[in-house]
């Protein structure tokens, strides 16, 4: 996609009974209108009982961008169910696979009729270390359709393979902050590590870190006046490489085949 995808805009929920419209702001050179809208289902587990085509399963911490995206990409009578998981699982990433397959079990046992729908993950490895493409792999063979974004990390994702691996390469000991991560800082890392209760723990952490580098999706300055006092806090040196959303939109793209 040559044209960058706008991460910024306002962002004007609607509601009806069943649905939440998210009427988010586009640019008028995508040839799309000026308004497009992405119908996200607010309906429960139990609510659930109906056949969809896609099933979307996401990080938490990609709920901005993911809405962001299909404002642009998705049709807007096409209603596309998404299910987030605690972002917090970032700390603890072994536990990724088994929520996802919860959730999965969840949506299916819903289906009243029809065939099962198509899973697409908002996650690549994520630190399971291969534990969720085990899982890909076993609900294949069970004859579920379900695939995931590409790469390690939503850094590799949001910034490109060959942008990360170069900056990979630059300094084995970085520390990746996405806009999320960055506006989240407090909670998920100084929290969620213990380092509020116990700073000496940032060695322990951090000590073979050299610097943090935010690859920022938009242009958004409280991002970055967070992400800086994250790389003050921690005394590691600051980066800061603007990717925007272009490569995630497109491998999203992929994943869910826009019609």
């Amino acid at each position: 996609m040559s044209t960058p995808i706008q991460s910024s805009g306002p962002v004007l929920p609607k509601r009806d009974r069943n649905h939440v419209y998210l009427i988010v702001s586009c640019p008028q050179n995508l040839g799309l209108r000026p308004y497009a809208r992405v119908v996200v289902t607010e309906k429960t587990d139990g609510e659930l009982g109906r056949s969809v085509p896609i099933v979307v399963i996401a990080c938490g911490a990609l709920a901005r961008e993911i809405r962001s995206v299909f404002a642009q990409l998705v049709q807007p009578d096409r209603a596309i169910p998404m299910r987030y998981l605690p972002a917090p699982l970032h700390n603890r990433p072994e536990r990724i696979p088994g929520e996802i397959d919860a959730l999965i079990d969840s949506v299916i046992a819903q289906q009243v009729s029809g065939s099962a729908p198509r899973f697409v993950l908002g996650y690549a490895d994520c630190g399971t270390g291969g534990l969720l493409d085990a899982l890909i792999e076993r609900r294949r063979a069970e004859g579920i359709s379900i695939v995931r974004l590409p790469g390690a990390h939503c850094y590799e994702f949001f910034a490109g393979t060959e942008t990360f691996t170069k900056l990979t390469e630059a300094s084995l000991g970085t520390f990746y902050l996405t806009d999320y991560l960055a506006l989240h800082f407090d909670a998920l890392v100084w929290t969620g590590l213990g380092l509020d209760r116990h700073p000496s723990l940032r060695d322990t952490y951090f000590g073979n870190y050299d610097r943090i580098a935010l690859i920022s999706q938009s242009h958004d300055p409280l991002v970055l006046e967070r992400a800086i006092a994250a790389a003050q806090r921690l005394a590691l040196r600051f980066e800061h490489h603007h990717v925007g959303l272009n490569n995630f939109a497109t491998e999203l793209e992929k994943l869910i085949d826009v019609q």
